[in-house]
């Protein structure tokens, strides 16, 4: 991912610049494109845009209206497009922050708009909404009515509470509500760009303000369109793992009485990189037909010797009264960049409609580390 921003990529930027301010130099810009090597994405931008800065600083009349009036100039070249606008947005947002104006923040509200279409501006727009949130959110609620689905979904995307990659806002996690307008107006927008993140957006809300959210999804289902089900779903998958009763209820898994057989494991050293297979059986001992959320959870290992428990989907189903169903299920244990295995004592529980049946305990073994 780091070459998504490369050399090439920099020096072509450096080329659409010069052409859209004609007599401009770009020194620093064209400098800056032959040390990127050893920095990662988010150093690529952080090293692009300061040379950025710096060579819009020496530019006649430097500061954001002549910056801008460049960017936007440069739209005129197809070629000005991907992730190399993500530092060119920073450098705007940098600028305008700079200037103070009230003008200019809002110009650079609309230039993000416009930019958004060629690379979002989910980004870069964290900063003016940690600035000011009521007046970012004032303009971007605006964007809810746009004819470009990437403006929309920037709308919903940008003020997410725990977008991935982007600077925390205080505002977002303070105020949870302060978004909704912009996610009641757009849970049925046509896109399914648009409407999936929406509904990311209302499962990060679902970390810190869980009847907000369940809430909000009541609503959309008392007036939803043929894709409503699938947002709500989506937006309260975190809820539902978490076994939160107003969600599931809202999914239709009311509490059920069920009695789950001894969890069955496939072996009880799983040495890694492999995977550990269980079943069980599933009935319904109650007198009517259940809807039923099946989920497991794994305990794992820590280093410090304490586990935490992730819990992953397997499936929902229904079961006639007095119906018994077998479930099995592979989980793979492997070296991944978002989790580190520890070896040591890890245990698997299963969770139906929200509540825990069951633990049996394995063992994990790394690669190279036996252990006893």
């Amino acid at each position: 991912m780091n070459e998504l921003i490369n050399r090439q990529g920099v020096e072509a930027l450096a080329d659409i610049l010069a052409t859209a301010a004609p007599g401009s130099q770009w020194p620093d810009l064209t400098a800056a494109a032959t040390t990127l090597n050893e920095l990662s994405l988010r150093g690529r931008t952080d090293r692009v845009c300061g040379a950025l800065l710096h060579d819009l600083r020496r530019l006649p009349g430097a500061g954001y209206t002549t910056a801008a009036g460049i960017f936007r100039r440069a739209l005129d070249n197809p070629g000005f497009t991907g992730w190399i606008l993500w530092p060119v947005s920073e450098a705007a947002v940098t600028l305008a922050l700079e200037s103070g104006a009230a003008p200019d923040f809002d110009d650079c509200l609309a230039l993000l708009a416009e930019l958004t279409p060629r690379l979002t501006g989910e980004f870069a727009i964290r900063r003016l909404l940690a600035h000011d949130p009521e007046a970012a959110l004032r303009a971007i609620s605006q964007w809810t009515g746009h004819p470009d689905e990437h403006v929309r979904r920037l709308a919903s995307e940008g003020t997410r509470a725990y977008l991935p990659w982007a600077v925390r806002v205080p505002a977002l996690v303070q105020l949870p509500e302060a978004t909704l307008p912009i996610l009641n107006t757009l849970y049925r927008d046509p896109s399914d760009y648009v409407r999936r993140s929406v509904a990311n957006h209302l499962n990060d809300l679902a970390r810190h303000a869980p009847d907000v959210v369940v809430a909000t999804a009541a609503g959309w289902l008392a007036a939803p369109d043929a894709n409503t089900a699938w947002v709500v779903r989506h937006g309260l998958r975190t809820l539902v793992k978490k076994g939160h009763p107003g969600a599931l209820a809202l999914q239709g898994f009311a509490p059920a009485s069920v009695v789950v057989t001894e969890l069955r494991l496939d072996r009880q050293v799983v040495v890694m990189p492999d995977d550990l297979a269980f079943e069980f059986d599933l009935s319904n001992t109650g007198p009517d037909e259940a809807r039923l959320a099946v989920d497991y959870a794994v305990h794992y290992q820590k280093a410090n010797g304490s586990q935490s428990v992730k819990v992953f989907k397997l499936t929902a189903l229904t079961l006639g009264a007095g119906e018994t169903r077998t479930l099995a299920k592979r989980h793979a244990f492997r070296p991944m960049t978002t989790r580190v295995h520890h070896p040591g004592m890890h245990a698997l529980e299963l969770q139906i409609n929200g509540v825990r049946h069951g633990r049996s305990e394995f063992r994990v073994e790394t690669a190279g580390i036996k252990v006893i």
